[in-house]
């Protein structure tokens, strides 16, 4: 079992920049890979990021070079720096953690982008 707790989410104006946290606790060392997805209000989540240990960053396209996403030692903590923030990124994002088959889910934390 793995437990995540997400946190980092807030209001900004567009064109500012938010970091999100995601911190793993459990059978941390059994994580292979950590990301982010959101979910705007009825639409369905939608990747955001992700990052599998020994692979490349995933991005969706969406992104273009605005977010980064890290997980420092593969501990257990990961981030997402979000820059240059837009209306449309304004949702909930979700922290995902994989364990091979299982994936567990953050509690979620709201973004907020508005001028």
């Amino acid at each position: 079992q793995v437990q995540l707790v997400d946190s980092g989410g807030g209001t900004v104006q567009p064109g500012g920049s938010l970091r999100l946290s995601c911190t793993a606790s459990g059978s941390v060392i059994s994580v292979v890979s950590m990301g982010w997805y959101r979910q705007k209000p009825g639409q369905e989540r939608e990747l955001v990021a992700n990052l599998a240990l020994g692979y490349r960053p995933e991005y969706a396209d969406f992104v273009k070079d605005r977010l980064t996403i890290s997980r420092p030692g593969n501990r257990a903590t990961a981030y997402l720096q979000m820059n240059d923030l837009k209306t449309e990124d304004t949702a909930v994002y979700y922290c995902i953690a994989q364990t091979g088959p299982r994936a567990f889910w953050g509690q979620g934390t709201q973004v907020t982008v508005s001028s």
